[in-house]
């Protein structure tokens, strides 16, 4: 019995030995594995079951002054698909797969239905929870018809689909002002390429948030952890209305003219904002597009004539000329050394004064008054240049800003002929914003202000960092100087190179400028051919500047090069949408001019109400000879407008010559005819003639003066 009783306790023992080391040994491994390999394990069942995934900010929109959206981030969808979730058993994913495949096939385009159906059951049996049903990113409304689909409609859990969403860049108005609104990398990440995008992107993207996506009992959930920061709105300072007439106006002269590129910009005078911002090139095919090159900041051109305005206040500035100097321009040529400066009159201007000499833009009068004035010591000219703010930086937030190139004495290329050429916007480049700037201080007596592109910031909806207007220079020359040169560029439109635009109801101050535009170390002709760039910059109204504006085309072809013709009726162009603009917002200071003699302009006829409202704010004298009718005709007298009563007889055609289109298709259309317009201005002709029965629904013909 001993024996065996040894036996069984040894055994026992053996027992106890071997289940306390076992537990010893778990309880080491249970040690080990939580405070040394714990982390290890831990982040190695995150990997599975957890991950860390980026909130998307909101990018902020880049808005009109008056809050229309210039640019603007659209939510973009991805179709992603759980095929394996918990609440999608094999009886519902079998009777329903074919129908899915189907409708994803019919909806995606890129694929057949078997192929679908194939992916999406090889995902299943794989176990594989995370499929992208397609890479092509989808809208919202897309969106909301994938999600009726077969299956998908059963929801997140019971159907698998979700999508993962991100944002892509819109420009609501297309190619409006779209270089310097800018544009944004490929890789969102890298935020802003270009212009306004770039300039401002921490403003517009705002920061990232950080959430947890966890998979709890076969489900994805994902939670915020640190809630993301939208980006602020960035209010620039452009005008939609004035920046769509001027790319409209621009482009129609670029096509027109078959030009490689053209600039436009209209920028507010007491502030320096810039309204408006046209960059326009030439494509392969012969259209037009934005998205190039920023010409208006980054292009360094000689500007020709437009510069004269410049040799013009140096002189005047150092009191070394008078507007009522004359000056001899002999027969239309001047030799100065090896080369001849002509005039573009064959035969010249003869001896005139330098107040005619600017109006007409002779070339030969400025070289002979820069050569008379600083002939002596050039370095005081091109100092002067300086003092004008010429070459000052402009310190713009866009990038590709580049400065204005003068050389001085000291310069290797400097000549004997440097002086006259640079009189006449030769050897010296400047971009066209930088010109604009200096025209515009002239147009706010002599006070250099700093461009502006943006207005403000928005957050949550109110202003925030409220840009000011600042300036660069408090005067660029005397009183005296701005006070002769805004008279001279007055001359320029109403007797000089731009009368052809000086038919407004307020007045153009400004300078035409033609120039041959320099190949490199080539000269000025490439393959025997010369091109030109037409400009002209100004401001109006001339008496009481509100907006200075700016157009240069580059490389008109068709023999018509300039600048009155090819740039001047821009600027006419988007003056007169200005000042109707501001005349219709009941804010226009800009007075019409009333002859003294002669007949008053002529006016279409209309509602008695509307004349009278227009000719009394244009504070032009007329008079009514009857309000016995809703409707009058216009007669222009020699001191004032006659408005005769309208009246038309029920049932027959009224006449609507004279009258203006909108005016004649609401009295046509209330009567009942159906009106067909043809040309633009006021009614010519009319089909049927007036005093002609119609029956309601009756079509008429008008036809206007072009």
């Amino acid at each position: 019995m001993a024996n065996g009783y040894d036996k069984t306790h040894r055994l026992i023992t053996f027992i106890l030995v071997v289940m306390i080391g076992a537990c010893l040994a778990i309880f080491a491994q249970t040690f080990r594995l939580k405070v040394f390999m714990g982390d290890k394990y831990r982040r190695m069942i995150a990997e599975k079951t957890q991950t860390k995934v980026p909130i998307e900010a909101v990018r902020g929109d880049i808005l009109a002054r008056d809050g229309r959206k210039l640019a603007c981030s659209v939510p973009n969808y991805k179709i992603i698909m759980d095929p394996c979730t918990d609440g999608l058993p094999d009886d519902t994913f079998n009777k329903y797969i074919d129908k899915l495949s189907l409708q994803l096939a019919d909806f995606y385009g890129d694929k057949s239905a078997a192929a679908y159906k194939e992916r999406i059951q090889k995902a299943r049996l794989a176990g594989k929870r995370y499929l992208v049903i397609n890479p092509r990113r989808i809208s919202y409304s897309e969106l909301k018809k994938v999600e009726k689909f077969a299956i998908f409609k059963r929801g997140k859990n019971k159907g698998g689909m979700t999508y993962e969403q991100s944002d892509k860049r819109k420009l609501p108005f297309g190619l409006l002002a779209e270089r310097t609104i800018g544009k944004l990398y490929s890789d969102k990440e890298l935020g802003g390429m270009v212009g306004l995008e770039n300039a401002y992107n921490k403003v517009l993207k705002g920061k990232n948030g950080v959430g947890d996506k966890m998979l709890v009992t076969g489900k994805w959930i994902q939670k915020e952890d640190v809630p993301p920061e939208d980006g602020r709105d960035l209010v620039t300072t452009i005008d939609i209305d004035i920046q769509d007439v001027a790319e409209y106006s621009l482009m129609n002269q670029l096509k027109a003219h078959e030009a490689d590129h053209g600039v436009a910009m209209l920028m507010e005078v007491k502030t320096g904002a810039i309204r408006a911002i046209v960059n326009l090139h030439r494509q392969a095919d012969g259209s037009y597009a934005e998205d190039f090159y920023n010409y208006a900041i980054g292009e360094l051109a000689e500007p020709g004539s437009t510069f004269k305005l410049a040799t013009m206040m140096a002189c005047l500035d150092e009191r070394l000329a008078t507007p009522e100097d004359t000056i001899d321009t002999y027969d239309g040529e001047f030799k100065i050394h090896d080369q001849v400066m002509r005039d573009s009159k064959v035969g010249g201007h003869g001896k005139i004064s330098l107040q005619r000499a600017f109006e007409l833009s002779s070339n030969i009068a400025f070289s002979r008054l820069v050569m008379k004035c600083f002939g002596s010591d050039p370095q005081r000219f091109v100092n002067k240049l300086h003092d004008l703010g010429l070459c000052d930086s402009l310190g713009l937030d866009i990038k590709g800003e580049r400065r204005t190139e003068i050389k001085d004495v000291s310069d290797p290329t400097w000549s004997g002929i440097s002086l006259p050429w640079m009189s006449i916007g030769y050897e010296v480049r400047i971009t066209p914003l930088q010109l604009l700037t200096f025209y515009n201080a002239v147009a706010n007596n002599g006070t250099m202000m700093k461009p502006m592109f943006v207005e403000c910031q928005l957050e949550d909806n109110k202003r925030v960092n409220v840009c000011k207007p600042k300036v660069m220079r408090n005067s660029i020359a005397s009183k005296r100087t701005i006070n002769a040169v805004r008279e001279m560029l007055k001359g320029v439109v109403e007797n000089g190179t731009a009368q052809n635009i000086k038919d407004t109801p307020y007045k153009i101050a400004g300078k035409t400028g033609t120039a041959q535009i320099a190949q490199g170390g080539r000269g000025y002709k490439l393959d025997g051919k010369k091109s030109y760039l037409a400009s002209f910059a100004g401001f109006f109204p001339a008496d009481n500047p509100l907006y200075s504006c700016i157009v240069m085309v580059y490389g008109p072809n068709r023999n018509v090069y300039y600048g009155n013709v090819v740039a001047g009726n821009v600027v006419k162009a988007i003056a007169d949408r200005v000042y109707a603009a501001e005349f219709r917002r009941g804010t226009a200071n800009i007075q019409a001019e009333v002859p003294s003699t002669g007949k008053m302009p002529w006016s279409k006829g209309g509602r008695v109400t509307d004349l009278m409202n227009v000719l009394t704010q244009l504070r032009i004298p007329h008079n009514l000879l009857s309000n016995s009718s809703e409707w009058a005709s216009a007669t222009a007298g020699e001191k004032s407008i006659s408005l005769s009563a309208r009246h038309f007889v029920d049932a027959t055609v009224p006449s609507v010559i004279g009258m203006g289109a909108a005016d004649a298709v609401s009295l046509l259309e209330n009567v009942g005819m159906r009106v067909r317009l043809s040309g633009t201005g006021r009614v010519r002709t009319q089909n049927p003639e007036a005093g002609t029965t119609f029956a309601r629904g009756t079509q008429i013909k008008l036809e206007l003066d072009n």
